[in-house]
């Protein structure tokens, strides 16, 4: 199959919004791959310190990226061979991810791996630059955000649930600062683009958000067949 006749449902947007949830359920409806495109960058950022590299060392890290032995099976995430899943979804790694989410040349190192998840019958990818870079014909695009708060409040439960030990106005700060940090770096900068919807999730839940998303993919199919 030609890989443009594959469909491509981008899920774009901010740290905590519930873009990775959301779009896993999709996926898992429409018996669609899944792509976490925020975990590449977590595991690159892990097996980074594990090579006792520095987070601006770029040219080094685009090389090491180029490298890397990562699978994705069932939810869990492996690193040469490792379960790393627990190690990468600290604060302290979302935070060294957004670090080197930056540099572009490591940006461009990871494109290929990335685009390699598309496949028969469908993707559905989330991250921050789905539907700008790395899948600009995605058949559709979803911009799904939420406030700083409100994510701050979802990502505090998650963690106290875990049982992790965990400080509201920290993680909001840290939020704040990774908004800032994405939407200001100089390549694929986190934005909405012209061509995405926008799916403000302040009060919806996770179940009323993937039914949206699925009712936008459907209507996009339709109005494609139609034309």
């Amino acid at each position: 199959m030609n890989e443009t006749c594959i469909p491509v449902i981008a899920i774009d947007g901010p740290s905590a919004s519930g873009k990775g949830t959301v779009a896993a359920l999709v996926a898992k409806e429409l018996g669609f791959h899944y792509l976490d495109s925020g975990a590449i960058y977590r595991v690159t950022a892990l097996a980074a310190q594990y090579a006792g590299i520095a987070l601006d060392n770029e040219a080094t890290l685009a090389e090491l990226a180029g490298k890397l032995d990562v699978s994705f099976d069932h939810g869990e995430i492996w690193l040469d061979g490792k379960k790393v899943g627990e190690a990468v979804r600290t604060e302290e790694s979302g935070n060294a991810a957004s670090k080197i989410a930056a540099l572009p040349e490591l940006r461009q190192a990871l494109l290929a791996f990335q685009r390699s998840f598309r496949k028969a019958p469908g993707l559905v990818a989330d991250g921050r630059d789905m539907g700008s870079v790395v899948f600009p014909d995605a058949t559709l695009k979803i911009f799904l955000t939420a406030s700083a708060e409100v994510r701050a409040e979802r990502r505090y439960k998650q963690l106290m649930e875990k049982g992790i030990h965990a400080n509201l106005s920290r993680i909001l700060q840290d939020l704040q600062q990774r908004d800032a940090r994405d939407s200001a770096r100089s390549v694929a900068p986190l934005q909405k683009c012209a061509d995405a919807s926008l799916l403000d999730t302040d009060t919806l839940t996770i179940a009323a958000a993937v039914t949206e998303v699925l009712d936008r993919y459907r209507d996009s199919v339709l109005q494609a067949s139609r034309i």
